[in-house]
């Protein structure tokens, strides 16, 4: 029995989407545009592809019900995610783009049995491990964007933001102190 299924996973996604929707809510428009480094995602890059992110689990689980990925053209995939990040985007565009992706990434994990997560998937040959399952490699959507949100957060700080999950961690410790 799988204690974490498909309605956790798209609660814990939610969770996730909502703090990099607050996050994208915070930087001011202007900001869209910087790069911490030279060849680096612009904000509004990165946060496009957050967006997007789901794409190649999606297409892989939902979409073509792989049990292989040999043979699956992943270069092709890449050429236009990378072409759709770059796209110019207002903020509030952005916004609707990281809500509507993931409400329609969440409301499908929420359909998906023990059974489909169990499932194992055969990687490239010469990959390791041979084979993951799909819940694992359906997780990794909230882990890359955990990554990414760590981004965003430093560049909140960067550009003299603070971010809201320190800020709320900071009044929980002052509610504490004030009880002593």
């Amino acid at each position: 029995m799988n204690y974490y299924g498909g309605k956790e996973l798209a609660e814990s996604f939610r969770t996730v989407r909502k703090n990099t929707i607050t996050i994208a809510q915070e930087l001011p428009e202007e900001r869209y545009s910087f790069r911490p480094a030279p060849n680096t995602r612009s904000v509004g890059e990165l946060l496009a592809h957050i967006s997007m992110a789901y794409t190649f689990q999606y297409q892989i689980h939902g979409q073509e019900h792989r049990t292989s990925l040999e043979g699956f053209d992943f270069p092709s995939l890449m050429q236009r995610l990378v072409a759709e990040e770059k796209k110019p985007r207002s903020k509030e565009q952005t916004l609707e783009m990281l809500r509507s992706s993931g409400e329609q990434w969440a409301g499908w994990l929420e359909g998906l049995s023990e059974s489909f997560l169990g499932e194992q998937v055969q990687m490239r040959a010469g990959m390791t491990p041979a084979a993951k399952s799909r819940f694992e490699m359906i997780l990794s959507v909230k882990e890359h964007e955990m990554h990414h949100r760590g981004q965003l957060m430093l560049i909140e700080r960067m550009v003299g933001v603070v971010p809201h999950l320190t800020r709320e961690l900071q009044a929980r410790m002052a509610a504490v102190a004030g009880k002593s």
